[in-house]
């Protein structure tokens, strides 16, 4: 799970002062879940363990969602929303369809090692939701989809990935993205920066049109070579 300093410090300093735009309390009530749903789960976290990790009243906590599914959809809608907006921000960046993907799947990888709402979208079970609540969460995950595909198609006409079953792809990424919210460790041997890389270069190299490196001959061998020639 990633790292979080004084959340509940911080995320009380938002109702402390009366003034404070409901915006920011909102944002305090969604961090505070996310955090307590993926620490204890989304069944056993009550709308009471948010409202008193708040330091309110559950009255107080109806005032900004009217339910626990409601601050769900609101989780899920903020680790979404992270990961096109920086997704845009990297397009600008860069140029082929092959780059625009692996720009894609970096900010994937790394919204979801590094925030705890991207860990929302791949670790808890949107089945839990009622079904009102749980159409609108498989919605936004369709955008994420679409997006992917869009890029991999882009890639395929400029002749940087190879021909493939977009469909195909695009689940096999998506599988593989998601997986990492069961097994991810944060304080692994890997920094967060270079496992982002590494995993994104195991991904993106299965569909580059870029020719595999030939095998380089060590140079122990290649000394006994030189020397029968």
């Amino acid at each position: 799970m990633p790292k979080r300093f004084n959340l509940r410090e911080e995320a009380q300093k938002a109702f402390q002062n009366r003034k404070r735009k409901p915006e920011l309390k909102r944002d305090a009530v969604l961090s505070t879940a996310a955090h307590l749903f993926l620490k204890h789960g989304y069944r056993r976290t009550s709308m009471e363990d948010i409202a008193d990790h708040l330091e309110i009243t559950k009255p107080a906590l109806y005032h900004y969602f009217t339910s626990k599914d409601d601050i769900l959809v609101g989780c899920y809608s903020q680790g979404i929303a992270s990961i096109l907006t920086r997704l845009d921000d990297a397009d600008k960046a860069t140029g082929s369809g092959l780059e625009k993907t692996r720009a894609f799947l970096r900010v994937w990888v790394e919204t979801i090692t590094t925030m705890e709402f991207g860990q929302c979208v791949v670790s808890l079970d949107d089945n839990e939701l009622a079904p009102a609540a749980r159409s609108e969460v498989r919605r936004l995950k369709r955008r994420i989809d679409r997006s992917l595909r869009e890029r991999i198609a882009e890639g395929i006409a400029d002749g940087t990935i190879k021909p493939c079953d977009i469909r195909l792809v695009a689940f096999a990424f998506g599988g593989a993205v998601n997986s990492i919210g069961a097994w991810y460790d944060p304080n692994g041997k890997l920094s967060t920066s270079a496992f982002v890389k590494a995993y994104t270069d195991i991904l993106i190299d299965g569909v580059s049109m870029a020719p595999a490196p030939k095998p380089v001959r060590s140079s122990r061998r290649g000394a006994r070579s030189t020397k029968s020639e």
